[in-house]
């Protein structure tokens, strides 16, 4: 039976597709698919813009990037009395559980914003003592005290009970905006200021490690933060070397794909052999490195050991370190090694497709830069979603709650005014209760549901993220299927495949795109939901509750990539015959039953050549980044900048270099994709007679010993 869309001939569920002699490549004359999808997914676009729009309208950025004392006002904001006093300052830090209390203001201590930290040990009781004698202990006391108090002479108990000024202060210094004990190791002891002792201001001589306890994990949090000061200092002084690391990996994956129009087979035989060569030098010289390191001081340690170190060439100095890399390596080499033998005759047709890949890229260069659009458009969904989701984070008003260090107080996390708190019952009912700020929020309809409007706003970027993936996908399907189904090649090939596929994509088959987006998007919010309550019940001790929690991770992770492999096969069906996504899945799916042999081994071969070549580019830029940051190049030596941690620069042109190779060749492997379901489409429709002539290129022609019926002459560049 006819079809409705330009001569494509409907087959039964299942059934090959007939020969079709009107059948040119991707139907033109089409019309629009899964409409309802379309008009749900600008509806949502609209809607998402007006969230963003609210949010920005009710949040304030400031609340996010400034700390706020206990009456809700801006620490270090510029125009206010706080303009000089950037840190906050916490009363009684002993009262404060731990790091994540602090940073999310929940601490039940008066918290305060001043210029500076406390440098040194002090109790209010001394100073009140000594300040009959020298009045400068006064001076430097009522810097952490509330403003507007300067009555040292009052009563310390009523000072204490008011928390006009705090019993105590330590040596500190500022850590995210916030005065944190200077925490120093020596020979093992934890010290404050060298003393490992303190008085506590109520007559109490308390032990360092209480001060530990209350910020636990303040100590790693500012050993990181030194580390990252460093890692800051080794990206401002090596960026330069850094960017043309990057453009080396740039140019040297075009050049390697330029290459592949001409010498795809050897190449790719190269790049295979050149891999295992190169895993076996390394398999050899972590076996030396591990036999040389033998009898000599501290090299049997293990790594568990020593723990993280920053200095990685402390691992290096260890035997296991060296077993480690040459157990994989070898295991890596042998997996390689069995694929090649076993799937030798696959390998062969898989670089077929690879070399007609490289001459339909060579026909349509535009579509190398084509990764430049995707990278834009993700960025701009990327930024939407981050600034709407801080100014949904930063909504409403400051909210107050009772803060008790009793714990039988009734009204503790009750809400409460800090204008007429000190005249309330809680005062009295519950001694030493502050009213402190704790949250932005608000009692109206829009502020008890932001926590569901950052869920939506999640769900959202997630299906533009999708959709912009699809888009291209699709665009650079179509440009591909041009290329395959020109009988006379490059005579045949449309003008402008590239853009001509894009306005399609965009003008008939967005709502099947989206359509495709919102499943896929689905469920990745269903797996980060689990994610985050894995994350929550780790500390669980129900057996029961960890299994099924694992085995729903498991499944969906499965469901996803599934979904993922599902949808850019109905893509390419999209672009070629322009029927909506649930037809053109089926028919892919389908398709792909039928071919199931060449499907389940052709990709995952194809995958793993276009890896090798990432792993190639990657790891040759890496190799001369190596020498370049280790000095070990003798020309020049004297460019090479001064740096902390020479790992720094270099894991950063390595993966950059994997990145912009993956940007490369994912245009490649959506090329090899588009081919191959042609290819499976071009057999069952043609048999290679005068009459059903095959479109595939005579390399594969022969390679599958298929048997052109009229000795039929291909025209292929």
């Amino acid at each position: 039976m006819t079809g409705p869309k330009g001569g494509y001939y409907e087959a039964e569920l299942g059934e090959p597709h007939k020969f079709d002699p009107t059948f040119r490549g991707p139907v033109h004359n089409r019309g629009c698919t899964d409409v309802l999808c379309c008009v749900i997914f600008v509806i949502v676009i609209l809607g998402y813009i007006v969230l963003g729009t609210v949010a920005w309208m009710h949040g304030d950025p400031r609340k996010v990037v400034y700390p706020t004392d206990s009456y809700g006002q801006f620490c270090g904001q510029q125009g206010t009395p706080n303009a000089n006093k950037a840190i906050l300052f916490y009363f009684n830090i002993l009262q404060c559980a731990n790091p994540t209390v602090l940073i999310n203001l929940q601490c039940p201590t008066t918290q305060l914003c001043v210029s500076k930290c406390p440098d040194r040990f002090a109790t209010y009781i001394d100073m009140q003592y000594n300040y009959r004698r020298n009045k400068s202990y006064w001076d430097y006391y009522k810097l952490f005290c509330k403003p507007g108090f300067n009555n040292p002479d009052k009563p310390v108990s009523q000072v204490l009970r008011d928390e006009d000024c705090p019993s105590m202060i330590v040596p500190s210094r500022p850590f995210l905006q916030r005065c944190f004990p200077d925490f120093i190791t020596r020979n093992g002891t934890l010290t404050v200021a060298n003393k490992t002792s303190f008085k506590d201001g109520h007559g109490k001589i308390r032990s360092v490690v209480d001060l530990r306890d209350a910020a636990n994990g303040i100590t790693s949090l500012l050993d990181a933060k030194e580390v990252g000061v460093k890692i800051f200092e080794d990206y401002a002084s090596s960026w330069f070397w850094i960017l043309i690391g990057l453009v080396i990996s740039m140019l040297v994956s075009l050049i390697f794909i330029l290459l592949l129009r001409f010498t795809a087979g050897v190449l790719f035989w190269m790049v295979i052999f050149g891999v295992i060569a190169a895993m076996g030098y390394g398999i050899w010289h972590c076996y030396w490195e591990y036999s040389s390191l033998k009898g000599k001081p501290d090299s049997d340690i293990t790594i568990s050991d020593i723990g993280f170190q920053t200095d990685f060439r402390v691992y290096l100095q260890l035997r296991q370190t060296w077993l480690m890399f040459m157990i994989s390596l070898a295991v890596i080499e042998a997996i390689i090694i069995l694929v090649l033998i076993f799937l030798r005759n696959r390998v062969r047709i898989a670089i077929a497709l690879l070399k007609e890949g490289s001459k339909a890229i060579g026909c349509i260069m535009s579509t190398l830069f084509y990764p430049i659009i995707t990278f834009l458009l993700l960025a701009l969904c990327i930024a939407y979603w981050a600034v709407t989701a801080v100014f949904l984070a930063s909504s409403g008003d400051a909210v107050y709650k009772v803060m008790s260090t009793l714990p039988d107080c009734k009204y503790t996390n009750l809400t409460c005014d800090p204008e007429t708190f000190s005249q309330s019952n809680v005062t009295k009912l519950c001694p030493g209760s502050q009213c402190t700020f704790a949250f932005y929020g608000g009692e109206s309809l829009y502020h008890r549901y932001i926590f569901v409007l950052q869920l939506c706003n999640l769900l959202v970027f997630l299906w533009l993220v999708n959709f912009t993936i699809a888009l291209g996908q699709c665009t650079l399907a179509g440009a591909f299927a041009s290329y395959y189904w020109a009988l006379r090649k490059p005579a045949d090939i449309p003008p402008c495949p590239l853009a001509s596929s894009f306005g399609r994509a965009l003008r008939y088959h967005t709502g099947s795109l989206a359509f495709g987006a919102l499943i896929l998007s689905i469920v990745q919010f269903i797996r980060i939901i689990l994610e985050y309550l894995d994350h929550k019940l780790k500390g669980a001790h129900n057996a029961f509750t960890r299994f099924l929690l694992c085995c729903l991770k498991c499944c969906f992770w499965c469901l996803e990539h599934f979904i993922k492999f599902m949808n850019r096969n109905a893509y390419i069906m999209i672009s070629i015959y322009g029927k909506n996504f649930c037809a053109s899945a089926r028919d892919a799916f389908f398709l792909f039953m039928r071919n199931v042999m060449r499907v389940a081994v052709l990709d995952k071969v194809t995958d793993f050549l276009l890896f090798l070549g990432k792993l190639l580019i990657s790891g040759s830029v890496g190799v001369l980044a190596f020498f370049f940051f280790t000095r070990q190049i003798p020309v020049i030596q004297e460019e090479v900048p001064s740096l902390n941690y020479y790992w720094v620069p270099l894991l950063t042109v390595i993966f950059g270099s994997y990145m912009i190779a993956h940007g490369f060749f994912n245009v490649y492997a959506m090329c090899v994709d588009t081919l191959f379901l042609c290819f499976c489409e071009d057999l069952e429709r043609n048999d290679g007679s005068p009459s059903k002539p095959y479109y595939m290129p005579p390399g594969l022609h022969r390679i599958l010993n298929k048997t052109d019926q009229g000795g039929k002459k291909y025209a292929v560049s």
